[in-house]
């Protein structure tokens, strides 16, 4: 289960900022060393050794992909970014059910109106964190209306985690036909 955690949106940037320099530092120096080593191994002095550059970038892409989620992905450092994955990820989960969610809500369902409530929580927290106020503009007339239906319901309108159990709930609506 995912639960939304407050962060400041200026720490949150500067830690994701400094995770960022420091896996393209670990991927530029690895490319740079395996490529060199693959043209000095199997290259030809002179000729074309596009191929062994290739070769040792792609390596270095895979290499990095596994240092950063077997050995980087757990340091403190990495924090802040790897719980923006997670936010976006989580978010991703709801938008790919997003139709069926509307039905339950139209609904009244309760674990739909939870979901979205969750969504909208995570959504505003996303925008905020990644400093992109007007697309949170576009989106705050439907976040009011949803949270203002839920209070005249009498449900509880701080969703701050992601129950999975919500999220097979609102398989069961159908959308509706375009």
């Amino acid at each position: 289960m995912f639960e939304i955690q407050q962060l400041n949106p200026e720490t949150y940037r500067q830690q994701t900022r400094r995770s960022t320099l420091t896996i393209a530092a670990v991927f530029i120096a690895l490319a740079m060393l395996l490529s060199s080593s693959a043209v000095l191994l199997f290259g030809t002095p002179g000729g074309d050794n596009f191929r062994w550059n290739l070769g040792g970038v792609i390596a270095a892409l895979v290499l990095t992909v596994a240092l950063v989620r077997g050995l980087l992905w757990p340091q403190p450092f990495m924090a802040a970014a790897v719980y923006g994955w997670r936010l976006k990820r989580s978010l991703m989960r709801v938008t790919n059910l997003m139709h069926h969610v509307k039905v339950g809500v139209a609904a009244r369902d309760p674990a739909a109106m939870q979901l979205l409530r969750f969504y909208h929580l995570g959504l505003t927290q996303m925008h905020q964190l990644d400093g992109n106020s007007s697309a949170l503009s576009e989106v705050v007339a439907e976040i009011n209306r949803h949270r203002e239906r839920m209070e005249e319901l009498g449900m509880e309108t701080n969703q701050p985690g992601l129950t999975p159990a919500w999220l097979e709930a609102v398989r069961k609506f159908q959308p509706l036909p375009h």
